[in-house]
């Protein structure tokens, strides 16, 4: 009967052990006291045993060998920046004065500058804007039917220049207004009333202008 109690009790012990070597397995390349703790020196180092390798290492004493989770970041796609539309103006203003020389329907070569730089750029960056309307206008000096005729000329002139810069013939339209619409902001039917020679003509440079309407499909 003591034999197997002796046995019984030898086995307990033995099946205890295990368990506690299992439970501190995983610092088994530290010295550790009965309790299970690893020991520390008098600087508070875990005493390492003599077999102890880097493999062995545990956060507890030597954190920076233990392999650390990696956190994986999504890659974040790169969202293409879409440059911003630019649209021709709805409505052009052009000063004869710039694009023609007094009493003439010839475009001057600073007027195809002003051209190139405020309607035919736009018109070739982007094809899809509408029908395109050039209205040529002129002031009250001399006839309406001489005034009538010189408008659409100048109209005219600066549609064959556009056309010349690879702007579709199609997506052009003029009209002549003659001297029927002073421009509305100078209104020079009153601001020049009384005038005469030279000074009526400057005074009425506001209604000698080209104006070209676009719009966008």
């Amino acid at each position: 009967m003591k034999t197997f109690i002796c046995l019984f009790g030898l086995t307990a012990v033995f099946v205890s052990s295990l368990v506690c070597a299992q439970e501190v397995a995983d610092k088994s390349g530290y010295l550790t006291d009965s309790a299970g703790n690893v020991v520390r020196n008098a600087y508070g180092d875990c005493w390492r045993t003599g077999y102890w390798t880097p493999a062995m290492a545990i956060s507890e004493c030597d954190p920076d060998l233990v392999k650390k989770e990696v956190a994986i970041v999504p890659q974040q796609k790169e969202i293409p920046v879409i440059p911003e539309k630019i649209v021709p103006p709805a409505i052009v203003r052009l000063n004869a004065g710039t694009l023609f020389d007094f009493d003439r329907a010839e475009v001057k070569p600073e007027g195809k500058t002003v051209l190139d730089e405020k309607i035919v750029t736009g018109m070739k960056l982007h094809t899809d804007t509408g029908p395109l309307l050039i209205i040529g206008h002129a002031d009250r000096i001399g006839s309406e039917r001489y005034n009538q005729r010189l408008s659409e000329r100048r109209a005219n002139a600066v549609r064959d220049y556009l056309v010349e810069q690879g702007v579709g013939a199609q997506r052009l339209s003029v009209q002549g207004k003659g001297e029927s619409e002073p421009d509305p902001v100078s209104n020079t039917g009153v601001s020049c009333r009384g005038m005469r020679g030279e000074r009526l003509i400057t005074c009425l440079q506001p209604d000698r202008r080209v104006t070209v309407e676009t719009t966008a499909k």
